[in-house]
Parts: C-alpha cells; structure tokens; sequence
C-alpha cells in the first residue's frame, strides 16, 4: 500500500509536507503543493482514507447530489468530481434532485434522495441543495463529511463552494449600459434556492449604480420552466417600450431565450447570461456570457471533502467564493435597436 513516505519520495519532500499539502496549509507553496498532488494522483494515494472508511464501516465512496445532470453547468462539475475522485481510488455515486419548482416537492425530494444517498455509508458528500432548508442534514452531518456547492446551505452551518453571482450579475449588466442600454430585463425561474436571488440582487444594483430603468415588467421570475421565460420575453417584445437588452441568470433559461430570439428573427435583442451554453460560439451573434468554472467549482469541492474526510476536526475554511469572467462574444456588445 502506498505511504505518505512514498508521495514525498516522488515529490522531493519531506512526509510533513505531504501532511500540510493535504490539510491545506496555507504557508506551502504553489510550486510545493501542485508537485504533491501531482505525486499523490501519480501513486492513487489517499492519506487515512480507507483506514477511516474500515474503522467506521463506510465504503471509500462519495456521494454526489445535483439538481440535474443534463444541465451542462452540473454535467462538467460532475465529470470534474468524477475524474478526480475516481483517479483517487475512490468510487462516486450520483443520484439528481431536481429543479426545485414547488417548495415543499422540492424539499420533500431533496430529503428522500440525500437519506437515501447517507444510508448508504458512504466516506462523504457533495450537494447541491434545492430547498430552503437543509436543517434535516444536522444529525447526518455528525458522521458523514459534507462539502456544498453552488449555494450555501440554509438552517445548516457546514462548508460551501458558491461563484460570485452578486458580482457577476452586477457586472453583467453593467456591461450591457455600457453599449447604450437602458431597458435591461432580468429573466430566471422561480425556486427555493439563493442563485437566483443572489443574481437579481446584482442586477438590481447595477440598475441602480448605472441610472438604468427599474420598470417591474422587466423583472420575470416565471414558476414554471425556462420556456415559460421564453414566451414572457417574445410578449415582453411585443409590448410598447419593449427591452432592448436581456440579463439571463441561470444556462437553461438562456438557451431558451436565445432559441425564442432567433426563431422570432429578433437577433438584435443583446444577450448576456450567467454560465456559458453549448454552441454559444457557433451561433450568430455570439453569445457573450459569465464563466462559472464548474470543473475547478468541482475540484475545489473535492479538496474541501477529502480534507474533512481525512480529519473531521481540523479546521477548514468555511465559505469559498469563486469569481466569474465576462466573456464577450457579440450578443452583449448590440447596441440598442
């Protein structure tokens, strides 16, 4: 079996480094810590892993709970958790929650799906939560580690991975007045969880900061799905002083925005959304949109958990915040029409 001796053979360093490496010791270096982890996935080395997993009788396994693997944000932070977890020795089982929607079915869900994920032994947890309470989770948490990611869990106090969704908003349409925009609509769906919230937070602040115009009909937060946003949007066009620049705050509703734009021809409606779509380069205009990062979101995730993992005391930074960076492709930079 691999020792912590043999990763710090192969990286040039002492044990101890190895050990303050994998605790997250913020006096080591870059250069030092990228050459252990680098030695660590060389040697599939884990530090106590399954020694722990044996003593207190759970699998060297983690569970990973997302609202929906097809969205394209949750399937690459996925793979990345995969990727990394499995080139660690350990196995990974994934179940979906759902998109949120009605409270108390989303909550009910979420419940039923994480317990069933936690009676499983598993060595620890990766959540992206739909409700808006996750207070049920406080006895699992005593024995099970748990990393959050996306959101900030609600009832709980535990360690989360989120983007700068206020910022990234802000910026978003910060962008959009800077091409001449003053009817910026902000379009999202409706649920329980804080990403939503978070981004009209940001854009209401940039309204305000930028002397923008704060209508209410050009805030929709539809209860449905991102189609329902798409038929809001093609009414809201329709309607006299219609907006000229769209603020989308989450992938699947701008995907299906954009495919209501071009279908109606309105390709001169500017366009900036919060996570980058598939194709988003290939289409005309090109939509410019905020990068979330969702495989370093992943990997991040895994550090936290493995570190609790490894020791369930130490301790660990509770609230990570990740920044996001405005790509610009041509949807965002359209004048008014």
């Amino acid at each position: 079996m691999t020792t912590m001796r043999d990763v710090a053979r192969v990286a040039g360093v002492s044990a101890k480094t190895v050990s303050r490496v994998f605790n997250d010791d913020p006096h080591v270096t870059d250069e030092t810590r990228d050459r252990v982890r680098w030695a660590m996935q060389k040697l599939n080395y884990v530090p106590n892993l399954l020694a722990r997993s044996f003593r207190a009788g759970a699998d060297a396994a983690v569970g990973l709970a997302v609202p929906d693997i097809a969205d394209p944000f949750f399937a690459i932070m996925t793979s990345s958790i995969e990727e990394d977890l499995i080139g660690r020795g350990m196995a990974v089982v994934v179940t979906s929650l759902g998109h949120g929607g009605h409270e108390r079915q989303s909550a009910e869900h979420e419940r039923s799906a994480l317990e069933a994920l936690l009676r499983r032994q598993i060595s620890g947890l990766i959540v992206v939560c739909v409700s808006a309470d996750q207070s049920y989770l406080a006895p699992w948490q005593e024995r099970t580690p748990m990393v959050f990611v996306d959101r900030a869990p609600r009832g709980l106090s535990g360690v989360y991975v989120i983007e700068d969704d206020l910022g990234g908003a802000r910026e978003a349409v910060t962008h959009l007045a800077s091409h001449g925009h003053q009817r910026i609509a902000f379009f999202g769906v409706s649920t329980p969880v804080a990403t939503t919230r978070r981004r009209l937070k940001g854009y209401r602040t940039a309204v305000a900061e930028n002397g923008l115009s704060d209508h209410p009909d050009l805030v929709c937060m539809t209860t449905e799905s991102p189609g329902e946003s798409a038929a809001a949007l093609m009414k809201r066009l329709a309607a006299p002083d219609p907006p000229t620049a769209v603020f989308s705050s989450n992938i699947p509703c701008t995907m299906a925005l954009v495919l209501a734009l071009h279908q109606a021809g309105r390709t001169d409606v500017a366009v900036v959304g919060f996570g980058d779509i598939p194709m988003a380069e290939a289409l005309a205009p090109a939509v410019t949109v905020l990068d979330q990062d969702p495989a370093g979101l992943g990997r991040i995730a895994v550090d936290r958990l493995l570190q609790r993992i490894n020791d369930p005391h130490a301790p660990l930074q509770r609230r990570t915040v990740l920044p996001v960076h405005l790509i610009p492709r041509g949807s965002g930079e359209l004048p008014p029409a």
